[in-house]
């Protein structure tokens, strides 16, 4: 069994990504899953075609990609991708859309097809803050979620897993932001071990709430 799990590169400013930074301390094998890392370019469509050759070239059974999310207390799974990009700043190659379609012959959606509510039940027993999300933003994260599902549906990959998880920023990158919730890397990392055990061991997901107001 084999999972493939992308970070990106830092972007935004910031010296560090902690979603690349967590995805390197993974070990190689979790159980008997092989565990395959890839670091992503946070640029709009650079990220996917990326995505889509290290798919092929890995042919795995599981695809996470994990981006920042500074400001968000726990770790994130999202639900939905949705096609539009709308860029609240230009990505690392200077491009900015707005109000762009990801895809043309794309659905408005892609849900996520990873046992999000048992990922999160998982990460919460081992003490780990961690939630399910509704939105993956219109920046490259949800760029690239929604161009994963694109992939996986157009390509007939009905057996290939594949979604998003969002982290917070670590410590080092708040010390100069007030009131801006983080986690360590190390909690980071081992949310998304537990997170990549689940997936393999619930087939189904968890018929469990996971809903929000807003």
């Amino acid at each position: 069994m084999k999972v493939l799990i992308t970070g990106f590169d830092p972007f935004g400013g910031e010296k560090i990504n902690p979603a690349w930074e967590a995805v390197k301390k993974l070990p190689e094998k979790i159980d008997d899953i092989e565990v395959i890392k890839v670091q992503i370019p946070t640029v709009f469509k650079k990220s996917a075609n990326e995505l889509f050759a290290a798919i092929d070239r890995v042919n795995p059974d599981v695809v996470i990609c994990v981006g920042q999310a500074g400001g968000r207390f726990d770790i994130s799974i999202e639900r939905v991708g949705i096609n539009i990009e709308d860029g609240r700043i230009p990505d690392n190659e200077g491009y900015q859309p707005i109000d762009t379609k990801i895809f043309e012959d794309g659905e408005n959606a892609y849900f996520t097809s990873l046992p999000i509510k048992a990922m999160v039940h998982d990460m919460q027993n081992e003490g780990i803050p961690a939630s399910v999300s509704n939105t993956a933003g219109t920046y490259v994260c949800n760029h690239l979620m929604y161009s994963l599902l694109y992939y996986l549906d157009k390509k007939g990959l009905t057996n290939v897993r594949g979604g998003f998880i969002h982290v917070p920023f670590i410590p080092e990158q708040v010390i100069d932001k007030k009131n801006t919730p983080y986690m360590s890397l190390d909690v980071i990392a081992k949310g998304l071990e537990i997170g990549i055990k689940s997936i393999f061991n619930h087939k189904v997901d968890k018929t469990i709430t996971g809903g929000k107001e807003f």
